[in-house]
């Protein structure tokens, strides 16, 4: 049986999560998703989540591509891989061929578990719905 791993944020939820979470499903037996936790995003973006914890955990464990849900408290990926036993991990290219991405390759093959790239959601992200919820927010009320 092939586990997958699939890690991220999921900030205010959007078709780019739902494509790799979708497209993951696809390539093992039992997807496992790794929800970061506020201070793992903090410490990473310089800024917590719009949606707390909980929240998102909730979301994503009612995707029916998702098995398993689990806390992620690493800001290094392979961190998961004691607790969870990932066979392979499922990631945005945008990770593809940079020096982190290398770096997590290298450190999954001496434990015989590999990186899957999935393209990158480029029309939508959680940053560009952040800013336009920013924008938003900083216009003057009409009226």
């Amino acid at each position: 049986m092939t586990i997958g791993y699939v890690p991220g944020v999921w900030d205010m939820f959007h078709i780019g999560h739902l494509n790799i979470l979708r497209r993951a499903a696809q390539h093992c037996d039992q997807l496992v998703a790794g929800v970061v936790s506020d201070d793992v995003v903090e410490r990473v973006k310089g800024r917590p989540p719009v949606i707390p914890f909980d929240e998102r955990f909730e979301i994503v464990a009612s995707i029916r591509h998702v098995d398993r849900v689990v806390l992620d408290a690493h800001v290094d990926k392979f961190d998961m891989w004691p607790d969870v036993g990932y066979h392979v991990l499922f990631k945005g290219d945008d990770w593809r061929n940079t020096e982190k991405g290398l770096r997590l390759e290298a450190r999954l093959a001496e434990v015989g578990a590999t990186v899957h790239y999935f393209p990158y959601t480029t029309h939508t992200s959680s940053t560009i719905l952040r800013v336009a919820l920013e924008n938003l927010t900083e216009r003057p009320a009409l009226g």
